[in-house]
């Protein structure tokens, strides 16, 4: 019943369809070898190449886990084959149905469980988001609490509910922004993947989803003016012994602060504080964390821990409007629903 209850937050998040290959034995502590990090000719750790975020461990612990933060290999085997068996289950499709409009192809498939944790919180110590602030904005749908119909801006970053106008639709629905990209990475669904590209005085990550690429400056300049705001955030890099950490600031208040799936999340992007970090731990893994701080959403800061996997396959290039019919369909389906309404006044 535990690994079912897994299983199924997995499900309930949108983190199922994605996964990681290797159960990382690696720790927070560091690389078992530091002589092994491939390194670059100034001795900082090579950062660049394809790296894969996929994972079927939830983003919040199953509260009946308390604060068991690993799962032993019987257990994590055993996710594993359910979560296999439940991706099959989803090719299976009646007449009618567009529930399952996105089979296991169009999937990124199920492997193992990422690094055998029970969830990617890892702090605070239960592995599930802190209290939300008394207020604090939250969004669910194209209604959360407080919500009246057409109130904007959508904030969340999956597929609207309500589609009256484009303005109505989820943000990766309208090519703004990855539902998976973040910042912070969070896995799910499809194109989990970043690419990055390291110098002396800069890094770039070029997200899969969305085709973002964020340029971070390692030259220690200041943040943009607080009144420059944008989607991402502003970068601004530095390294700490061997790890690459990030700051982002300035995001935009037309986000929200922290999505806890596609279709939901708290705050917005304006109180955000991100810190993430890039730790080289062998040839084929990078350990990336994220510290989600706003104090006007959540009563304490979090942080998640991803093992990212070095892949062969290159980017690719990703068409977002250019093949999104769907959108005119919905659009075209909302403008005959409201003039049926109108007729039958």
């Amino acid at each position: 019943m535990r690994n079912r209850t897994f299983v199924a937050l997995c499900v309930a998040l949108g983190w199922l369809a994605a996964a990681v290959a290797p159960a990382f034995a690696q720790t927070a502590s560091g690389p078992k070898n530091p002589s092994k990090v491939p390194r670059g000719a100034d001795g900082r750790p090579d950062l660049e190449g394809v790296w894969d975020f996929r994972s079927i461990t939830p983003l919040e612990r199953p509260k009946e886990l308390g604060n068991k933060e690993w799962l032993t290999a019987e257990e994590a085997a055993a996710i594993e084959q359910e979560a296999a068996a439940q991706a099959a289950e989803q090719d299976r499709r009646t007449p009618g149905d567009v529930a399952r409009a996105y089979n296991s192809f169009w999937m990124d498939s199920v492997a193992k469980a990422n690094a055998r944790r029970t969830s990617i919180i890892v702090d605070p110590p239960d592995g599930r988001l802190p209290s939300t602030v008394p207020g604090a904005f939250r969004q669910v749908g194209s209604y959360g609490e407080g919500w009246t119909a057409g109130e904007r801006p959508v904030r969340y970053r999956g597929g609207g509910l309500y589609p009256a106008a484009p303005e109505d639709r989820g943000l990766a629905e309208r090519c703004l922004v990855g539902f998976n990209a973040g910042p912070p990475l969070i896995p799910g669904g499809y194109n989990q993947n970043i690419q990055i590209f390291q110098a002396s005085d800069h890094v770039v990550i070029l997200h899969e989803m969305v085709h973002d690429a964020r340029v971070v400056p390692l030259d220690g300049r200041p943040h943009l003016p607080e009144a420059i705001r944008q989607w991402m955030g502003d970068a601004r890099g530095r390294w700490e012994g061997d790890t690459l950490v990030i700051e982002s600031t300035n995001f935009t208040d037309k986000i929200l602060s922290f999505n806890d799936s596609i279709q939901s999340g708290m705050g917005t992007g304006k109180t955000l504080h991100l810190t993430e970090r890039f730790r080289r731990v062998d040839a084929g893994t990078l350990e990336y964390s994220f510290t989600v701080n706003d104090p006007a959403t959540f009563t304490r800061p979090f942080t998640g821990i991803i093992p990212l996997r070095k892949s062969d396959e290159p980017i690719f290039e990703y068409a977002c409007h250019e093949g999104n019919y769907a959108m005119r369909n919905m659009l075209a389906g909302a403008r005959l629903a409201e003039a049926e309404a109108n007729a039958a006044k």
